[in-house]
């Protein structure tokens, strides 16, 4: 199959749209207090306390450090704006950084951004990790001076870009 301008991996597609981030790349972000993206059932633990869809998540006060692995496509505005005004923690998504949702969720309120070396492998919700990688780039979005410093701190393959006045230098 040839791919145009734009054109993306297509093995990464599936039947669901719940994929988990790989739990080595979480273990070097540290502890969170909350996920409100999780999966019903999921094989490990991304916080200390998980919403599901089943809890709605986005209508649920968040609190402390969030992980966010929010639904990729039209609703990741949504998650990002919550997780924008809530001002502490971290979310990953594509690295789409021409669209208006990166313009005005990222560039405009981030703290400081790390574009992951390479494509992830996300995982299954039974925990085994996708044959093909995402399809595309990746990026850890912090919100808050302490999630700042965490990116900057990390050994997570990739490039740190510091977006505000106290984020980590």
């Amino acid at each position: 199959m040839k791919l145009g301008i734009g054109g993306h991996q297509r093995g990464f597609q599936g039947k669901t749209d719940q994929w988990l981030t790989p739990p080595d790349l979480l273990a070097l972000l540290g502890k969170f207090d909350l996920d409100p993206c999780s999966p019903i059932d999921r094989p490990w633990d991304t916080a200390t306390r998980h919403y599901t869809a089943e809890d709605d998540g986005l209508s649920l006060p968040w609190y402390g450090r969030v992980w966010l692995n929010p639904p990729y496509g039209p609703e990741t505005r949504k998650w990002l704006k919550k997780l924008a005004d809530h001002g502490e923690g971290m979310a990953i998504i594509f690295a789409r950084t021409e669209t208006e949702m990166f313009f005005s969720q990222i560039w405009e309120r981030a703290s400081a951004l790390l574009f992951l070396k390479g494509r992830l492998h996300f995982h299954r919700v039974d925990g085994t990790r996708a044959a093909a990688n995402a399809g595309g780039p990746s990026v850890l979005v912090a919100y808050g001076h302490s999630d700042a410093l965490c990116l900057a701190n990390t050994h997570i393959p990739g490039r740190y870009v510091g977006l505000r006045q106290g984020a980590a230098a």
